[in-house]
């Protein structure tokens, strides 16, 4: 048995009989003298092809030794998808930030529980009672987590201004003309803080950064509208959000960068908080009929805006409604009288079926999709849980009860936002192996990006060995780059594999983006049979 090096294990590899083979066998020894053999897998010979093998890992160590990685750490797992045998570990046994690569154990695992065409309900109620076209009572909307309500990604579902209008529609034809009570966002279901206290506190004001709520309504998020200064450095003003949001109150010091910079404004805010902080850059505007700059935000109470724009729209509609939009749950206790305990459904509307959202959590990133997902397959494996810790809990305990090493496994979240969550690389193929095996893996697959093709991995490899060969689920945080998924060894093979970048060298993303494309035209070279 063979120590283990302190950067990597190289499991099932042929003899070396050549001259060539011995210089490297010689170089191999000596990088693993002082290493530890206490977990080493044992050694199987002529099960992966040592040319490509060694080609990939001379790759990954000139990265770790390179400028854009010195100081940090880069890990790499590679495993047959079919059994769960490792066949390449490099630093795969640290526990290291996962960033977004998390959102394939999130989305799998709510495959697995919930079923590809589990679905969320959101229901419009009221309580009290309808006579002479009055209801003396309440209107309810009811959220059960859905993060889809009211987007404008899928064919065939309602965006924010249709669903609006559909719910207006059913109050009108259950004969009510006006409403003596509130218009209420039901958000009882998650009666804790659903932020998870780890994310950083300036992204909680940012469009990525949207807090869960049982009663999510357009992802989460509004637009705020610059008009950029005349000249760089000039004051942007703000013109307006959209959706609008009335009750919201800005403190802006956003100014005008040079034309092409892009978007550089940081909101800051914190969940119910209704007044927020704009900070950072605009770019100039080069066209008078294009003088606006658009930046997106989160939503501070989804439960609360969801009502207000109802209100809004029923009282477009010529339904009065006399008393004040309320917003239950997510912490917040109930702030409108209950009328009566049994509440009558108005219409309900049904969420795109799981797989759709997991493929738009996989293929655009989305965090808030994640945490609704983590949130409801837990639940549904465990009826007593009621926070994001405990959810995580139960989905280790999941994949621990399916045979997988979880050992440094430490996540957060489920998105991967959270800068001090972290898993190994290792981790990461055991539990990609073994979805592989359950019945749901075609469709899951499915949900994952193609390289150089689709999703956030697009733009990435494109013109080699890799793009078009692997699925791969991209991950960025702040000093950290991230890719896992699966592809096709040369012999057919189904792999499944892991790359961790934590502490990149500041101003080395070019390089960094570089070697990965490297290391992912590497593995489709790799055998494992």
């Amino acid at each position: 048995m063979k120590p283990e090096s302190p950067n990597y294990r190289l499991v099932h590899f042929m003899p070396m009989f050549t001259f060539r083979w011995l210089c490297v066998s010689l170089f191999l020894s000596w990088t693993v003298m002082s290493a530890s053999a206490q977990d080493l897998p044992p050694v199987q010979p002529g099960t992966i092809d040592t040319v490509a093998t060694q080609r990939l890992l001379a790759t990954v160590e000139a990265f770790q030794s390179g400028p854009a990685a010195r100081f940090g750490t880069v890990a790499l797992s590679v495993r047959r998808a079919r059994d769960g045998q490792e066949l390449i570990g490099y630093n795969a046994r640290l526990s290291l930030p996962s960033a977004s690569t998390l959102k394939l154990i999130t989305t799998g695992t709510a495959l697995v529980v919930l079923g590809s065409t589990y679905t969320y309900t959101t229901t419009l109620e009221y309580d009290g009672t309808i006579k002479d076209s009055v209801l003396t009572g309440n209107l309810y909307i009811r959220g059960s987590g859905d993060p889809s309500l009211g987007s404008w990604r899928y064919t065939g579902y309602p965006d924010l201004a249709t669903v609006q209008t559909i719910w207006s529609d059913a109050v009108r034809k259950a004969g009510i003309r006006q409403v003596q009570g509130s218009v209420v966002g039901d958000a009882s279901l998650y009666g804790d803080l659903t932020t998870p206290d780890t994310w950083p506190y300036g992204d909680l004001g940012n469009y990525y950064g949207a807090s869960l709520s049982a009663l999510n309504i357009n992802e989460n998020l509004y637009r705020v509208f610059f008009k950029p200064g005349r000249t760089i450095g000039a004051a942007a003003g703000v013109l307006r959000t959209d959706p609008a949001l009335p009750y919201m109150t800005f403190m802006n010091s956003v100014t005008t960068d040079a034309a092409g910079t892009g978007d550089q404004v940081n909101i800051y805010g914190a969940p119910f908080a209704t007044q927020q902080w704009l900070t950072g850059q605009v770019p100039l505007s080069t066209s008078a009929r294009n003088s606006e700059f658009s930046v997106k935000g989160a939503l501070p109470d989804p439960a609360y805006f969801a009502a207000f724009a109802l209100r809004d729209q029923l009282q477009r509609d010529g339904v009065a409604v006399s008393g004040p939009v309320a917003s239950i749950g997510g912490g917040l206790p109930a702030t409108v009288p209950v009328v009566g305990a049994k509440r009558t459904v108005l219409h309900q509307q049904k969420s795109p079926a799981l797989l759709e959202l997991a493929q738009q959590t996989n293929f655009q990133s989305i965090n808030l999709y994640a945490e609704a997902l983590l949130r409801t397959t837990a639940v549904s494996l465990d009826k007593t849980v009621r926070s994001t810790d405990a959810s995580i809990k139960v989905i280790t305990e999941f994949w621990g009860k399916k045979g997988v090493n979880l050992d440094g496994f430490r996540i957060k979240d489920g998105s991967g936002l959270s800068t001090v969550g972290g898993l190994t690389a290792d981790n990461m193929t055991g539990i990609l192996s073994a979805m592989s095996r359950e019945s749901v893996f075609p469709q899951f697959y499915g949900t994952i990006p193609v390289v150089g093709e689709t999703g956030t991995v697009r733009s990435l490899a494109r013109g080699t060995a890799a793009a078009g060969n692997i699925r791969a689920k991209s991950g960025s945080i702040e000093g950290v780059r991230a890719y896992a998924g699966y592809f096709t060894a040369a012999d057919g093979e189904l792999m499944t594999f892991a790359v961790l970048v934590n502490k990149y060298t500041t101003g080395q993303n070019r390089a960094v983006t570089a070697q990965l494309e490297k290391i992912m035209a590497g593995l489709v070279g790799l055998t494992g049979k």
